[in-house]
């Protein structure tokens, strides 16, 4: 690092001085200092005392913020005269104070650098009355900020925590339902078997009988769904055969064994195996042998579905996932799918246009989630309950497109040039803050090199976001 200095004449041509007057130059050239930083080094660091105001003369900066445990770049420019660091020595003790991001040069740059005692003194004499009004904008801003962000997170995670309690109740609750009624079940086949094998049937029948119930059970499994009217039909026909041959309850065990692929030819079988006597205990146990499988199915098809949902919960947060990696943006878009299928009302169709063949992507995937929750709840909320939800993937040069549509009254032209300003919302008071396209803005622009674009007119809205293919 070198270092030298400007005239005064040199620094009215930067816009941030050029209204000051001789004197004022005078004193900033005097404790300023022009340094210069190789491409790749840190102009300042972020958490560093604030010890010094830079004015950038030539090359290109990048400016980044820690988040976690992250660096995110938030900007990069050219500009002459553009400004950082110890933005706000004029508030408080400058000694006191920190960097609150970073600055690095991208390519071989100069600034302009002046130690921050110097500026809160310049600041404080020179403009007293715009310095107590920037100091009230500051903390005002930075107190609303953290408020209605922490207010954001916080309404969306109970949004996202109701959905996800709901979705999880559901199939727990059924599992809960299936394990309660199949411990009956295994009860009364134990009586059943118990009633059978007292002595009145021989070895070979018992043999027979037990055969008959395997390829019950393999009925069972293999069995297709019937429409109501069909299955209404065969449970008919089954009861009148075993009306016939004198079991006992027909209109109880006629739906099971329907249900599980049992015909009254089958039966027959059974009857030819164990004989009149023994025909109605033999039927009773193997419908609650085929009642017992399908049981066993719906406590399958329910665990399964927790598990699925937890697996969609633990894709949506990245938990224990690296924050930067390469992603299938198609699992991202399901896992959001998946953990708003709550607010997802039944008049809204849901319509999936994947193009599998995408590459994946360099990604903060957690982050590109928090973009998709916010377009998709958007799109829901503007249809007002009714319409079409299309998530459609493709690719674009050298980027991959992820569209969210809906089918709602569209973006009035006069509002659409300030829909991704912080804290602007058409939402009614108490319904929004303002900050979720910002946010989603921000992180597709700003940390992904991306870009977000909005069409609209009435009946079809489409946001389309841009991710580059390869790392920026």
């Amino acid at each position: 690092m070198t270092s030298d200095r400007l005239t005064p004449d040199e620094l009215r041509q930067l816009f941030l001085f050029e209204s000051l007057t001789p004197e004022q130059l005078a004193h900033l050239a005097e404790h300023g200092r022009v340094e210069h930083r190789g491409a790749g080094e840190a102009v300042y660091v972020e958490g560093e005392p604030a010890s010094c105001f830079f004015v950038l003369l030539d090359g290109t900066v990048a400016m980044h913020q820690r988040v976690q445990a992250d660096e995110v770049e938030v900007s990069r420019t050219d500009k002459r005269g553009v400004y950082g660091g110890a933005m706000q020595a004029y508030i408080g003790d400058p000694a006191e104070q920190r960097y609150r991001n970073s600055l690095r040069a991208v390519t071989d740059c100069a600034v302009f650098a002046v130690p921050a005692a110097i500026i809160a003194v310049a600041m404080r004499a020179w403009f007293p009355m715009a310095t107590h009004l920037l100091e009230g904008l500051f903390v005002g801003m930075r107190n609303t900020q953290t408020i209605v962000g922490e207010r954001e997170r916080l309404l969306a995670l109970g949004a996202l925590s109701a959905g996800l309690t709901h979705e999880l109740n559901n199939p727990a609750a059924a599992a809960v339902r299936a394990t309660a009624a199949l411990r009956g079940r295994v009860a009364k086949m134990r009586h059943k078997l118990a009633m059978i094998a007292d002595g009145r049937l021989d070895g070979r029948r018992l043999h027979d009988l037990v055969s008959l119930q395997e390829e019950a059970v393999k009925r069972a499994a293999a069995a297709a769904p019937l429409s109501p009217l069909a299955a209404s039909d065969a449970e008919d026909e089954l009861g009148d055969w075993l009306d016939e041959h004198g079991v006992r309850g027909a209109w109880e065990l006629a739906p099971t064994l329907v249900a599980g692929g049992i015909d009254s030819g089958w039966l027959a079988q059974v009857d030819a195996a164990v004989g009149g006597d023994d025909l109605e205990s033999a039927v009773h146990w193997i419908t609650y042998t085929i009642d017992t499988e399908l049981l066993m199915g719906e406590i399958d098809d329910a665990v399964t579905r927790v598990s699925g949902l937890v697996g969609a919960a633990k894709q949506y947060s990245q938990l224990d996932r690296a924050p930067y990696q390469t992603v299938d943006v198609h699992d991202l878009l399901d896992a959001t799918l998946v953990m708003l299928h709550a607010k997802v009302p039944s008049g809204v169709r849901v319509v999936k246009e994947y193009d599998r063949s995408l590459p994946t992507v360099p990604a903060y995937a957690a982050e590109l989630n928090q973009v998709w929750t916010n377009l998709i709840d958007n799109a829901l909320g503007a249809m007002a309950g009714e319409g079409t939800l299309t998530v459609r993937t493709g690719r674009t040069d050298d980027s991959l497109t992820v569209e969210i549509r809906d089918t709602g009254p569209g973006i009035a032209p006069e509002v659409r040039p300030r829909i991704f300003e912080p804290f602007f919302t058409t939402k009614a008071v108490g319904e929004g803050t303002g900050l979720g396209l910002d946010i989603s803005y921000r992180i597709v622009v700003n940390k992904h090199h991306g870009d977000i674009r909005v069409r609209s007119e009435p009946g079809d809205t489409r946001f389309l976001v841009l991710l580059p293919l390869t790392p920026a």
